[in-house]
């Protein structure tokens, strides 16, 4: 019997190879498998290759979608994060700070999160330019934002001092997510998110 001719074309997968994904499909393909090369490489040694091989298609597929695998990259993180959830009136300051920190906590552990690590230990100059839009918009917009929503309830009720509730204060903790994914490569973990609440947070907002 003949065998089938499975010789890879240039553009797309091999020749008499099963029919390949195809839309939606196989974009969603592409951006998993962006995701994971990322996360296990890094962004140096991410190739639009590679990424091609992992989803099971051409590297015709991925420049017809992605100028550069900078493009790719963003997509990928993009439609992995997730949308930023609402910080429930939990009674206290303190109660939905500790709420926000162990949440952060579970996405840095996360695939995305880990990704926006691997992404972050690299950053040089060109690369944070390109990347900084999605870091404010998805990464430090909204956790300033939902912060400053808690010292403001927290100084309506009383336990968050007046004149805590200002960016100032409310960039603490972006800042220190990022300068600890970016700089020391440290673990997030339960014991980081306590000492960042109570070291850090919490001392500069009591009454």
């Amino acid at each position: 019997m003949d065998q089938p001719d499975l010789r890879r074309s240039a553009d797309g997968p091999a020749e008499g190879a099963p029919l390949r994904r195809r839309g939606k499909a196989l974009e969603t393909a592409i951006l998993e498998a962006a995701l994971d090369q990322l996360t296990s490489g890094g962004f140096a040694r991410m190739t639009m290759e590679g990424v091609a091989g992992a989803a099971q298609t051409g590297k015709a597929a991925l420049y017809r979608r992605w100028a550069s695998k900078a493009d790719l990259v963003m997509d990928a993180l993009v439609a992995a994060m997730p949308p930023p959830a609402d910080i429930p009136d939990l009674g206290s300051a303190e109660a939905e700070l500790r709420h926000v920190v162990q949440g952060y906590i579970v996405v840095l552990n996360s695939r995305i999160g880990a990704a926006v690590r691997s992404l972050m230990g690299e950053l040089d100059h060109e690369r944070a330019e390109f990347f900084k839009g999605f870091l404010h918009e998805r990464v430090v917009e909204p956790t300033t934002g939902g912060i400053l929503g808690i010292l403001r309830r927290g100084e309506a009720r009383g336990d968050v001092r007046r004149g805590a509730a200002v960016a100032t204060v409310a960039d603490v903790m972006p800042a220190m997510l990022l300068y600890r994914a970016k700089f020391c490569a440290g673990a997030f973990d339960e014991e980081f998110g306590e000492d960042l609440l109570e070291q850090v947070l919490l001392p500069m907002i009591r009454p």
